[in-house]
């Protein structure tokens, strides 16, 4: 059965503790109360896609664990067909570990665990990937797995390059990318650890790239879109974030879900600054991604 968008990426239990300040190196900082909460990047995407309105499908592998039970059944809960989440004896599921401060601003460490096991045999034998009418990836499982999927799909690949692969990235991928979605600092990180600043230097940046266009998220800045060897900025809401975790995830959900529509890039990009700001008033990755009429009521209250 066709779905509208296809996620192949990770799913971890995000572990969160709020503090006044993320601590530098060799500091020590106490901060509130450990929470428990759904999270990895695939599938907060894959949450976000179907929150907006769209049938979803994860691809991805949790351990056989506790921790692997409760994303499956969170992800079932938030109506995402769960048919290739794959459970892998002996490697614990993924984790995150997140300091959030009081401005919203947050650092992460990621174990991998099971998603580093997630193989371009998976890939193959996941048929729900060449169904999509849009394959959403990121760079939390093996990067020979993002190829994998990229290339096992048959409607629109969009690549979320998060966190910023260490290694290189093949050129093939790039090639294979309808879609790239990278904050600054991963662009940055693409293009050889050249810094960028302004719009025109981001914008020069992305048009580097081999594949057809790139959206490059700019936080309380919006958007810039380049396709076309043209470039639009996207300005974000004014607003005073209380949780940025999340944000990058629902911009990209709403990327895929505006194509699904058959909206342009900039309009899908207007679409998305707006839910990515909704999400930054809510606490916590998947507690605040958004419906599309909570994204209205919340910026509407703000």
């Amino acid at each position: 059965m066709p779905v509208d968008i296809a996620v192949v990426g990770s799913c971890n239990v995000d572990l969160v503790v709020n503090v006044d300040s993320i601590p530098t190196v060799g500091q020590t900082v106490l901060g509130g109360d450990l929470k428990r909460i759904p999270g990895g990047k695939g599938a907060n995407q894959a949450v976000a896609a179907s929150r907006l309105g769209k049938s979803v499908a994860m691809i991805g592998r949790i351990g056989d664990d506790e921790n692997g039970k409760f994303l499956q059944a969170n992800l079932e809960d938030n109506g995402v067909n769960t048919e290739h989440l794959l459970k892998t004896p002996d490697i614990p599921t993924g984790v995150a570990l997140i300091s959030v401060q009081d401005d919203g601003d947050n650092a992460i460490v990621v174990s991998p665990g099971a998603n580093g096991e997630l193989s371009s045999e998976d890939i193959a034998e996941a048929s729900t990937i060449a169904r999509g009418q849009v394959v959403l990836l990121q760079a939390e499982i093996p990067i020979e797995t993002v190829v994998a999927a990229a290339r096992a799909a048959e409607g629109t690949v969009i690549w979320n390059p998060a966190p910023a692969p260490s290694e290189s990235v093949p050129l093939e991928l790039l090639d294979l990318v309808d879609v790239l979605i990278p904050n600054q600092t991963e662009l940055e990180l693409l293009g050889g650890n050249r810094k960028v600043d302004t719009l025109e230097s981001i914008s020069e940046m992305a048009k580097t790239f081999p594949c057809s266009s790139t959206i490059v998220t700019l936080g309380e800045r919006g958007a810039l879109v380049v396709a076309s060897n043209e470039a639009v900025h996207i300005p974000a809401p004014t607003i005073s974030p209380l949780d940025t975790t999340g944000a990058g995830d629902s911009f990209c959900a709403a990327i895929a879900t505006s194509l699904v529509e058959g909206k342009d890039l900039v309009e899908a990009a207007q679409w998305a600054v707006q839910v990515g700001a909704a999400t930054t008033l809510v606490a916590g990755a998947q507690p605040s991604l958004p419906t599309s009429d909570q994204v209205f009521q919340r910026l509407k209250d703000w």
